[in-house]
């Protein structure tokens, strides 16, 4: 299937009207609706009213933004400024109560979020809890119910947190045998995981490279090539994709209600399988869809880039707050992790997201607990300062852990993941990896229940014991066995989770990481006289986390937030930041960040690339671009500012040639001085949309049509300032693109798009 095939109108991100931008035939509606040579017209049946009275500003108006192109953060504050200011210009009774309900539209969005990503939360934690017990066995009485559900007198849809007797009649197993248990169990992990795959495989599209951006001076000439990718929606954690959104790129379809619903059973069977994942980071993914679609029923929003990233930074804390029970967590994760754009209103309004999702998830009760904390705990033993040498080694340990994960997990994706056999069939490497993951877990009592129940097990105060075995293994005279299985969970962990993180699943890595770390910290505990090794199970937990994540303030929060335990927020602070160190002197990035070098996202980090630039010490004119290029991209408007429509057809074909997507026309004098500058998206619509300009007449660029389109006040930057200016241009402004001109003369010597600034620091970084 082809990208405009695939890109349709009735799939996109931000705007309904982005199908005009690819280049196809407007509808047939449309057709007839307009006057087929009335500029004017049609002009503004493709711009919001916002945008048409910018037309007549030095800013000009812009139509919807292409796939995987950048938004204008200037440009989309100055549209919301003029809605704001003609909002409040009618002052009559109708005019002040749509004003107050405008500035209400936020906390109404923010709370439905919060609302609907709970109930998306709670099925699936049930569905998951259900399908996962199937591998064992089935309950006799109602085959729905989980295996907790069906032996207790519990609500029979709800899991609840009760060990549950091995005297339970209702639930019958597989097989009484060792081995005939052990096969039902791989098998049904195969299933799910084959289940799963085939689901994600769904949702994969075609886009354009982050690559496709070709300046090289032997791409010119309409000899460029046409780079693409395939992407599966649905795959992965989803959090790498939307710190690209929220960074400013355009990725059509990733917030549709199709790649919501795949995520949400796509996330059910993965977990089920018992593989080394977790559904913290899809409910990430799916918390901001249900953001996205929310949000896109108010106008404020979906006509506007710049105020749909708010609300989709505000969903972003529901997610992990849902998955967690940790609300406050959740806000600060979305701050930290993922938000490129965080001002002091979107953290208003994402506590309060947050906090409606977590009520109303407390009230659904998904877990059969009452309460929102997962893993409560009360050891009722406090920590001497000698126990920090232990948390300290821990936090060593778990920046080991970290940084040979995250090197580890990106040479296995640059080396297995190329063969064809695995990359043309991503359900056969799925199987693979949960065939080799049941085979390895299952004979480990331990490892054998799924994520969340391991953390839940390892974590138990034996002073209350209610028929644990890793209580009663620890109360054995010889618990020799019961270290080996300790140790051989915690690698094994490391090595599957390692092979499993960049399967076409939806998955996370949250919950993998948490169940290493929890093995680990055991194990240590048992060496620790006088105190419960539960609690370096909790802390050995949090520093494998943050060596893997590389999360702090919020790791800390979501930590007490999990285990109710807020007297250990320094053993957490300790090991997460030595953990962290340590990841850091290993590998400079953190999972999420491989993870978008893996899929090639464009993503421009301003902290990390203020680092790399740093150490250069190169100047803005390395960016440059080759001189046949700038031939190319360069328009000689001359002294009445008016040029053929040939001319600009043959320059928009260049720019398709390159795939220059992104860029635009630089629109200068005889004597090189800056004129303005058009968006080729603009371009594109003006030249291929009937009645908007004529053949036979030159094109006004002052007066005309295309004026309205043309950005009269583009910023600049000369070429011999250092680079650090214009990563914090970009980084900070939300640049869409640069100008750069000579030192001393003010002459146009080069334009800078973000991609290409991207690039540029890849290949240093690299």
């Amino acid at each position: 299937m082809s990208r405009d095939e695939e890109a349709n109108e009735h799939t996109r991100l931000l705007d309904p009207r982005v199908a005009q931008l690819t280049g196809r035939k407007p509808s047939r509606h449309s057709e007839q609706s307009l006057p087929p040579h009335d500029a004017s017209s049609i002009l503004s049946s493709q711009v919001s009213k916002e945008e048409q009275e910018l037309a007549g500003t030095a800013v000009g108006e812009r139509l919807p933004y292409n796939d995987y192109t950048t938004i204008d953060w200037l440009h989309d504050l100055i549209k919301d400024s003029f809605r704001h200011r003609a909002i409040l210009s009618n002052r009559s009774l109708k005019g002040r109560l749509f004003s107050a309900y405008d500035s209400c539209q936020g906390w109404f969005a923010a709370a439905l979020i919060g609302i609907l990503t709970a109930v998306v939360a709670f099925m699936v934690d049930v569905a998951e809890a259900t399908v996962s017990d199937y591998k064992q066995g089935f309950c006799s009485r109602n085959p729905l119910l989980n295996r907790e559900g069906c032996c207790t007198s519990k609500s029979p849809l709800l899991r609840v947190s009760e060990d549950v007797g091995e005297d339970c009649k209702a639930w019958k197993v597989w097989s009484n045998d060792y081995w005939g248990g052990f096969a039902i169990y791989v098998g049904f992990a195969v299933l799910f995981g084959i289940i799963a795959g085939a689901v994600t495989l769904t949702t994969k599209a075609n886009l354009p490279s982050a690559g496709g951006d070709d300046d090289d001076e032997n791409v010119g000439g309409g000899q460029g090539r046409t780079v693409g990718k395939s992407m599966y929606m649905a795959a992965g954690s989803g959090i790498p994709e939307i710190k690209t959104i929220l960074s400013g790129f355009v990725i059509p379809h990733f917030l549709d209600f199709k790649v919501l619903f795949v995520k949400a059973v796509g996330a059910t069977f993965a977990v089920a399988t018992g593989m080394c994942l977790g559904k913290e980071g899809p409910f990430v993914h799916i918390s901001t869809c249900v953001g996205y679609l929310v949000a896109s029923r108010f106008p404020k929003y979906q006509e506007n880039g710049r105020k749909m990233r708010e609300m989709l930074s505000v969903a972003c804390s529901s997610g992990l707050s849902v998955a967690f029970g940790a609300p406050i967590g959740g806000v600060l994760f979305s701050y930290e992790e993922i938000s490129t754009y965080f001002p002091r209103k979107v953290l208003w309004r994402a506590f309060f997201c947050s906090l409606w999702a977590a009520v109303v998830l407390k009230a659904l009760n998904p877990n059969g607990t009452g309460k929102l904390v997962l893993f409560e705990t009360n050891y009722g033993i406090d920590y001497e300062p000698i126990h920090y040498l232990v948390f300290i080694f821990l936090g060593l340990v778990g920046g080991l852990f970290g940084g040979v994960f995250c090197k580890a997990n990106f040479l296995w994706s640059k080396s297995f993941r190329k063969y064809s056999i695995i990359s043309n069939h991503p359900v056969f490497e799925l199987a693979l990896v949960t065939l080799v993951t049941a085979l390895l877990q299952y004979p480990n009592p331990l490892t054998r229940e799924p994520g969340d129940v391991i953390i839940k097990n390892l974590l138990v105060d034996c002073r209350e014991p209610e028929g644990s075995w890793v209580c009663a293994q620890e109360a054995s005279e010889d618990k020799s066995r019961y270290y080996g299985w300790l140790i051989y969970g915690t690698l094994v962990k490391l090595i599957l989770t390692i092979i499993t993180f960049g399967c076409k699943v939806p998955s996370g890595i949250i919950i993998p990481a948490l169940d290493a770390g929890a093995l680990f910290g055991r194990l240590v505990g048992q060496a620790i006289p006088n105190i419960n090794p539960g609690i370096f199970a909790m802390v050995g937990a949090a520093a494998f986390l943050a060596g893997v994540s590389r999360m702090t303030v919020s790791l800390t929060v979501i930590m007490f937030e999990l285990t109710g335990e807020v007297g250990y927020i320094p053993p957490f602070m300790i090991a997460i930041l030595v953990a962290k160190w340590v990841a850091d002197a290993l590998s400079s990035e953190g999972v999420y960040d491989l993870a978008q070098t893996v899929l090639g996202h464009p993503f421009l980090d301003p902290e990390h690339a203020l680092k790399i630039v740093r150490a250069e010490g190169t100047l803005v004119e390395e960016l440059i671009p080759p001189a046949q290029t700038m031939r190319e991209i360069t328009v000689d408007v001359g002294p009445e500012c008016k040029v053929s429509k040939s001319l600009l057809a043959m320059k928009l074909s260049q720019l398709k040639a390159r795939g220059l997507m992104d860029a635009g026309l630089v629109l200068v004098d005889g004597n090189s001085m800056l004129h303005g500058y058009l968006a080729q998206g603009e371009l594109e619509f003006a030249i291929s949309e009937a009645g908007v300009l004529e053949d036979d007449e030159p094109v006004d660029l002052l007066e005309g049509p295309l004026s309205a389109f043309v950005d009269r006040t583009p910023l600049t930057l000369c070429a011999k300032a250092p680079m650090e200016y214009a990563v914090e241009m970009f980084g900070k402004l939300g640049l869409r693109h640069l100008m750069v001109v000579e030192e001393g003369t003010g002459k146009i010597v080069g334009v800078i798009i973000k991609k290409r600034l991207v690039l540029y620091l890849e290949g240093l970084h690299h």
